[in-house]
């Protein structure tokens, strides 16, 4: 269970906070994925962005809860 993250005093669920991130990394990764041309060596597109926003709402989360290696 992913504690709260106090977000000036107001205390809000970490998946609130680390989902708009994780998206934001995301596009990002998308936009510079597609300007290398390095798509043409994926499957499928949609499959590998969801993959992508996936692992990178796991590492905020990790970053954002505090939790340790």
């Amino acid at each position: 269970m992913y504690p709260e993250i106090s977000f000036f005093g107001l205390y809000a669920p970490a998946l609130l906070i680390c989902a708009p991130v994780a998206y934001a990394l995301a596009s990002a990764v998308r936009l510079s994925l597609g300007f290398a041309g390095l798509y043409r060596f994926v499957w499928s597109r949609g499959l590998f962005n969801a993959a992508v926003f996936v692992c990178l709402l796991a590492v905020t989360l990790h970053y954002f809860s505090g939790a340790s290696l």
